[in-house]
């Protein structure tokens, strides 16, 4: 890049060269001994000078492409690793258009301005000094009065910073949000459709179109402004300038050779002068751009490696002893990136929560909506920190642990599970490290979760199955998900509910299956539906942000009234008796009226 800096100033400094060959040549053959070989010599070093500075102007293109590029690739990869390294907490607050706003077209602008923008702006002021400095040495007094004429010019590039840089800024988050409204819409198609509300998410986004059209047409107006300013202020100096090296050289206090050499580098000085509104323009939206970037590589991650990393001991066959020990737990007071007042804070979700889970055992968690059950499984791989207590798996704290080490020990199915834009053998195998025979881990998993339908597939295994996965249905995404968590075959497998979009049959034979392959996993179950306990040894119950109850289902039954509350409260149409079933069709009739 320093080279290709060097290269475009060579040209510039070219093009200055060429007004000192014509002053010689209107001072010497044209006006004094007329040698037709002097003119001819003088317009072959023109053509040479001119052959030179493209050639230059060649070369930094040539040479500032693939730094350019790759300063861009190296910034981009860098912002993605940091995003897979930040807290989930940092993705609940941020959208994803803004973040794809800057991964893309923020770095874009950076990219521009550092292969032409910033090596312009540099090329530019140099070529304004230095031919200043010449046109001063060819007339003290013209050079004068362009240095007057770049007194309102400066003023004008200060002026225009300030109005410039904020709706530069406007500009860059408006369009993340315009990303955000796109993505939500198609991420969301089948709700709008399904309600018909197609129409009203076209007004809200055509509403934020109209924004972004009219900060930009506010950016283009400053902009034009000042370009009309540094364009019609030089072009109005050398008028001036013009009148009085015409008197100068008629009283002979200028020579023509002078003169011509004046405007012709004058001309060339013009040229960066005018240019420097877009350099200026460039300029601030790659500094909107940076501050945007910044704005999020300077973000620290709450959930950091220790400085030392413990190791876990030796795998047990019989499983691995996790211990939550006084775990409290508060969602960070920050909303939209911003601190919530001390009284908008939300209570602990968790309140001290104590549960251990015996080598190769199922604990069945239960507790109502909003319990916090999704949110203590998340404790375990540390997707989320404790804000008090501790966590341990075999006598280690989750926290002392290396975060890759932590998750290939820990696997975890979600009850919204996510698929990616892979084939179904990729999707499976995502959490393996190594996965030997990939066939027979893959055939295996998708077995245990029932999820032979992939078979049927088109490509079967290699069958891409789409953005999110939402070529499957809700329960065969679910299936997936799960045989992605089996072939892991961790000492730790956390399922946040991931049978809820079965089938009565299919999960009953899922369960069948788990509780086989089980043994030695030890296994922390989120249970939304009477049918999930079956697949547990103990079940603990989730009450008020700690365990108030743990034991067997038939035992907590008999002695916990929350426990009966909270499965009466979680029985769904296919479980209840006639008595529910009319209650719900009374629900049905209401909502009706």
């Amino acid at each position: 890049m320093l080279v290709g800096g060097l290269t475009a100033l060579a040209a510039s400094l070219l093009a200055l060269a060429v007004p000192q060959v014509l002053r010689a040549i209107v001072n010497g053959p044209l006006l004094s001994d007329g040698s037709r070989q002097g003119v001819v010599l003088g317009a072959l070093l023109v053509l040479v000078l001119g052959v030179l500075e493209a050639f230059f102007v060649w070369c930094r293109r040539a040479l500032i492409a693939t730094p350019g590029t790759t300063v861009e690739r190296e910034m981009r990869t860098s912002l993605f690793r940091h995003l897979l390294d930040l807290p989930v907490e940092f993705h609940d607050r941020w959208s994803g258009g803004q973040l794809l706003s800057r991964a893309m077209g923020d770095l874009g602008t950076i990219r521009r301005w550092t292969v032409f923008g910033l090596v312009m702006l540099v090329v530019s002021a140099v070529t304004v000094v230095v031919g200043t400095v010449l046109m001063f040495l060819t007339s003290w007094q013209l050079g004068l009065v362009y240095l007057v004429g770049a007194v309102p010019m400066v003023w004008l590039g200060f002026r225009f910073r300030e109005d410039y840089k904020v709706v530069a800024r406007r500009a860059r988050e408006q369009a993340g949000d315009l990303a955000t409204a796109v993505e939500e819409s198609v991420h969301g198609i089948r709700v709008l459709k399904a309600f018909g509300r197609g129409e009203d998410a076209l007004d809200d986004f055509s509403r934020q179109a109209s924004e972004l059209r009219e900060t930009e047409v506010h950016k283009a107006r400053t902009l034009s402004r000042v370009s009309f300013a540094l364009g019609a202020i030089p072009e109005a100096v050398l008028a001036v300038a013009l009148a009085i090296g015409v008197s100068l050289a008629a009283r002979g206090e200028l020579s023509v050779g002078a003169l011509v050499a004046f405007f012709a580098t004058a001309a060339s000085v013009n040229n960066p002068v005018e240019r420097l509104g877009q350099l200026l323009a460039m300029t601030f939206d790659a500094k909107a751009a940076t501050d945007r970037f910044l704005q999020v590589v300077d973000t620290g991650s709450t959930v950091r490696d220790p400085a030392v990393p413990a190791t876990l001991p030796a795998a047990d066959p019989a499983g691995s002893r996790v211990e939550l020990a006084g775990v409290r737990f508060r969602h960070p007071a920050v909303v939209a990136g911003r601190p919530v007042p001390e009284q908008g804070r939300v209570d602990d979700v968790l309140a001290g929560v104590d549960l251990t889970l015996e080598p190769g055992e199922t604990i069945a968690l239960v507790g109502l909506t909003g319990s916090g059950k999704t949110t203590l499984l998340q404790l375990v791989p540390r997707l989320y920190d404790v804000t008090a207590g501790s966590v341990r798996i075999d006598g280690v704290d989750v926290r002392d642990l290396a975060r890759t080490d932590l998750r290939r020990a820990v696997a975890v199915a979600f009850e919204e599970p996510i698929l990616f834009s892979a084939s179904v053998r990729e999707n499976v195998l995502m959490g393996v490290d190594e996965p030997g025979d990939a066939d027979a881990v893959v055939t295996q998993a998708l077995e245990v979760a029932s999820a032979g339908f992939v078979h049927a597939l088109p490509d079967g295994l290699d069958t891409v199955i789409g953005e999110e996965g939402l070529s499957l249905s809700g329960g065969q995404r679910q299936r997936v998900a799960l045989a992605r968590a089996i072939a892991v075959r961790p000492r730790v497998l956390l399922l946040d509910d991931p049978l809820s979009a079965l089938d009565v049959a299919t999960e009953a034979a899922v369960t069948a299956r788990l509780r086989e392959v089980l043994t030695g996993t030890t296994t922390l179950v989120v249970a939304h539906r009477p049918s999930t306990v079956a697949l547990a040894d103990r079940v603990a119950v989730l009450e008020d942000g700690r365990i108030t109850g743990v034991g067997r289902h038939q035992d907590l039954l008999a002695e916990h009234p929350h426990y009966r509350y909270v499965l009466t409260a979680m029985r769904s149409p296919r479980d209840a008796s006639d008595e529910d079933v009319d209650v719900l069709h009374g629900i049905g009739t209401e909502v009706a009226r």
